[in-house]
């Protein structure tokens, strides 16, 4: 009986350690010019097994609450509640999501996407890309 129980409580807390190694859940993304947390974003699972990202609420007043800068069919559209993630799919050889992209609600630059859990999954690096250009975010899992 003894035996049982530790075995289902290890099963389950490595179960719960591997479902943190994931991008899926709430986090908060901290700019990585100012140190400052700006939003929080849910990452979900699409239908399509791809994963979508919204701005789920705002930490600080941005001046225009919609994204003018936006060229797609987010133009003009309200930040909060905006899909900024878009696609990325988890890497058959690595911890990693990519091929996705990502929006920087701010400026309108889409950028292609890596999602990267690091500390067991108490914080995501997050990377957009422009051609050999690149910027990275430390975002933290919000419990």
């Amino acid at each position: 009986m003894i035996k049982s129980t530790v075995a289902f409580v290890l099963s389950l807390a490595s179960t719960m350690a591997m479902a943190q190694m994931t991008p899926e859940g709430l986090w908060r993304n901290v700019d990585d010019k100012t140190g400052e947390a700006k939003a929080e974003i849910r990452i979900a699972a699409t239908a399509a097994g791809a994963l979508n990202g919204k701005i789920e609420k705002t930490l600080v007043q941005s001046g225009e609450p919609n994204c003018t800068a936006c060229t797609d069919d987010r133009k003009d559209k309200p930040k909060l509640g905006m899909e900024i993630i878009r696609g990325a799919k988890k890497s058959a050889t690595e911890v990693v999501w990519e091929g996705g992209k990502i929006l920087d609600p701010e400026n309108g630059k889409e950028y292609t996407l890596k999602m990267t859990p690091l500390d067991g999954g108490k914080q995501l690096q997050v990377r957009g890309y422009i051609g050999p250009f690149y910027r990275t975010q430390i975002w933290k899992r919000v419990e």
